[in-house]
């Protein structure tokens, strides 16, 4: 099939390389003219595990093509996933002004039967402005509306894609249901559940998903900082909890907080959507403010420790929001990192990928590490933030020979304080003892 991904960010280009995978033609369309002319050379412009591989077989077999122009894009799809992005407005909602653009650039340009699948994660009712868009320009217009939502982790993004526990189909026709199956023959696999549904309920499903995974991740946050002042010890208490099949023991690993492009966009989106149906959803509110603070909870934790920060040199380890990827949107590491340039402390930051992130974000206001050890130089503390795998068997007894003061203040609770403790460091965690 010929198929059509407007948007090549992180949902678009994984999804469009994985379907020229599966043998379709796909065609990727993206305003981003430097982004394009990267892709065409063979060049991710972000780092995601695995994606340049399939990529560059997919270009290789003439199976995967960029372009600027959104109507050669419309022309050569029978199939056009919207795959734009819905950044958060000022008062929390989805703006999806993009999204509506592709669907105004359908009306315009497509000839015959078509289908436009939304695969960005947009509010309940998307669906519906779309049609209404397409008709309303194109009274005649056969393009079909789908709502296709991703599930798709940064980090693992290929991965979930040829391995989904389930996917999710909101149409109206069976005509369309049966061509998104084909879509994803080679895919679908017999214990893998296709659920096909309205436009409303696919819509919701994928908000309700996040939602509640970012409701466990703050849940077990709030615990532990009960536990610092009840000094309990958080990782024996998810433990446990995760041993009751009922809660399951995944995100329940206390922190400094989510970040990235989903969680945090994605429960303030509903908050307002529900807001904007007159039903006031307290629950999601808490849960975004729980998690915000969450992340300043790391400058807390050093001023408690050292008082003044000024002068002091301190170690950051990690900036991505989350390991294996390059994204640092909404990442904890950049409210941490700000707090110390604001309290006059100098800031060393080290991270395998997401370096070239960090300067865009902080220019010349910080010092750029090669490695650990360049890092923790005449170091007054390491700051872990994100959990690489790099970061979890270090020899703390050398690293410390290069340190003022030795003190690891850990924020993804990777260490057992124990053995820091054993290699003449202080531990200061989320929650643990």
């Amino acid at each position: 099939m010929n198929i059509t991904i407007v948007g090549s960010g992180y949902v678009g280009l994984v999804t469009g390389a994985c379907l020229a995978n599966l043998g379709h033609f796909v065609l990727c369309v993206d305003i981003d003219e430097t982004k394009i002319t990267q892709l065409r050379t063979g060049e991710i412009p972000f780092y995601e595990p695995g994606l340049n591989e399939v990529v560059q077989k997919s270009r290789e077999k003439g199976r995967l093509t960029f372009t600027t122009d959104i109507k050669e894009g419309v022309l050569f799809g029978n199939i056009i996933f919207n795959c734009v992005g819905t950044p958060s407005m000022n008062n929390g909602s989805a703006d999806l002004s993009y999204v509506f653009s592709v669907a105004e650039s359908v009306a315009e340009f497509s000839q015959g039967y078509k289908l436009l699948i939304n695969k960005s994660t947009v509010p309940p009712g998307t669906a519906q402005k779309c049609f209404e868009i397409i008709h309303t320009k194109n009274p005649n217009s056969q393009v079909e509306i789908v709502s296709n939502p991703e599930f798709l982790k940064e980090g693992a993004a290929v991965h979930d894609f040829t391995h989904p526990d389930k996917i999710v189909v909101g149409a109206k026709t069976d005509k369309a249901f049966a061509l998104v199956r084909k879509v994803y023959t080679g895919r679908v696999r017999t214990y893998i559940p296709v659920l096909e549904t309205s436009w409303e309920t696919a819509e919701m499903i994928k908000y309700a998903n996040n939602s509640f995974l970012s409701t466990k991740i703050s849940f077990i946050n709030e615990i532990a900082n009960i536990c610092d002042v009840l000094g309990a010890d958080v990782k024996v208490v998810s433990q446990a909890m995760g041993m009751d099949y009922r809660i399951s023991p995944k995100f329940l690993n206390a922190g400094i907080g989510y970040g990235g492009s989903c969680f945090p966009k994605d429960v303030r989106a509903l908050v307002a959507t529900a807001a904007s149906c007159g039903y006031n959803a307290s629950l999601l509110k808490r849960v975004d403010v729980l998690n915000t603070n969450q992340k300043s909870l790391l400058l807390t934790k050093a001023l408690k420790r050292f008082g003044s920060l000024s002068g002091k040199i301190f170690s950051v380890w990690g900036i991505s929001f989350k390991p294996k990827t390059s994204d640092v949107r909404e990442a904890a590491s950049l409210v941490l990192i700000q707090g110390l340039i604001d309290a006059g402390a100098v800031v060393n930051v080290y991270d395998p990928v997401a370096m070239d992130e960090a300067k865009s974000i902080f220019g010349n206001s910080i010092t750029y590490c090669t490695s650990l050890e360049e890092s923790v130089k005449d170091s007054s503390a390491i700051f872990l933030v994100t959990e690489w795998d790099e970061f979890r068997n270090v020899n703390f007894a050398e690293l410390g020979k290069q340190m003022k003061e030795k003190v690891l203040i850990d924020g993804r609770n990777i260490y057992e304080p124990v053995l820091v403790k054993e290699e003449g460091f202080e531990y200061v965690g989320i929650g643990r003892r």
